[in-house]
């Protein structure tokens, strides 16, 4: 996994950066939030198997405090080829979800049918775009 921030070739290298280069992101498309992210769950071993976990990714104000409820968990997963996201919030179970493949939808976290975009939609369809297209450069370069 590149990400211009580690050899293409060395797929046991740290996920530390992976996860700064996604915070990253995190920081320019939800400000003024400032971002941590960790893996929910066992991570993946290497690099190269980012393509089925869970990150949680941790909201705080600009002055560092916790903002709890603007807390994401995104999920990557693979089905067939193509690698997929699932982006929700954590502190409402209501909330709809972004699913992020070639496009994104929205949908209604109860019963998984197709919703309007939410008010703060926008910034989270621009993260999604932002990872998929770090993971997609990642996954072609590792195959």
């Amino acid at each position: 996994m590149d990400l211009g921030l580690f050899d293409p070739e060395d797929a046991e290298a740290s996920l530390d950066p992976f996860l700064v280069a996604l915070a990253k992101a995190a920081d320019l498309c939800l400000k003024p939030y400032r971002h941590a992210l960790r893996f929910s769950g066992e991570p993946p071993s290497t690099i190269g198997d980012c393509s089925d976990c869970v990150v949680l990714i941790e909201a705080r104000t600009a002055g560092g405090e916790r903002s709890s409820e603007r807390d994401l968990e995104l999920e990557i997963y693979r089905s067939g080829d193509d690698l997929h996201l699932m982006l929700s919030l954590v502190s409402d179970e209501q909330a709809p979800l972004l699913w992020h493949g070639s496009h994104p939808v929205w949908m209604q976290a109860a019963t998984g049918e197709r919703c309007d975009r939410p008010s703060e939609g926008a910034a989270l369809e621009a993260l999604c775009r932002r990872i998929r297209a770090l993971l997609v450069d990642v996954d072609e370069r590792l195959r």
